[in-house]
C-alpha cells in the first residue's frame, strides 16, 4: 500500500519494549509539478490515520497497542520540498494537538534510514 491509497493504513510496527506503535505512510512520489496533488494525498492519508487512531479501531485491530504511544511516520522516497516541509510542520502541530506524533524519514539508497522528524 502507498500514499495513493488514502483510505487505508499502510503498515503498523510495534516497539513493545519502548511502548511505541509506528503507523507508516509509504510515500514513493516525487515533489514535482504535481506538488499540490501530492500534498492533497498526504493530507487525506494523515486524516485517515487520525480517524483510525481517534476512533479506537487501532485497538480492535491491534490490541497489543493499547498502552503504546502512537507515531505517524511518513517514509518518503524523496526529500520533502520546501512547500512540503511547511505542510509537514503545520500537520505535525495538528497531529500533536490530537495527542499523537508525526515524523518523517527519507531512507538513503542502500543505507538504513535518516530521520528528519525534528524539522
Amino acid at each position: 500500500m502507498t500514499i495513493s491509497e488514502t483510505n487505508v493504513v499502510d503498515v503498523i510496527g510495534i516497539d513493545a519494549p519502548n511502548g511505541i506503535a509506528r503507523l507508516g505512510i509509504s510515500d514513493h512520489l516525487e515533489w514535482d509539478q504535481a506538488e499540490q496533488d501530492h500534498l492533497a494525498l498526504l493530507q487525506d492519508k494523515i486524516n485517515t490515520y487520525l480517524v483510525y487512531l481517534e476512533s479506537g479501531q487501532v485497538y480492535e485491530n491491534n490490541p497489543n497497542t493499547r498502552d503504546c504511544k502512537f507515531v505517524i511516520e511518513i517514509v518518503s522516497k524523496y526529500d520533502l520540498s520546501p512547500r512540503a516541509l511547511d505542510f509537514f510542520r503545520e500537520a505535525r502541530a495538528i497531529v500533536l494537538g490530537a495527542g499523537f506524533e508525526l515524523a518523517y524519514r527519507v531512507p538513503p539508497s542502500g543505507e538504513s534510514s535518516r530521520t528528519n522528524d525534528t524539522h
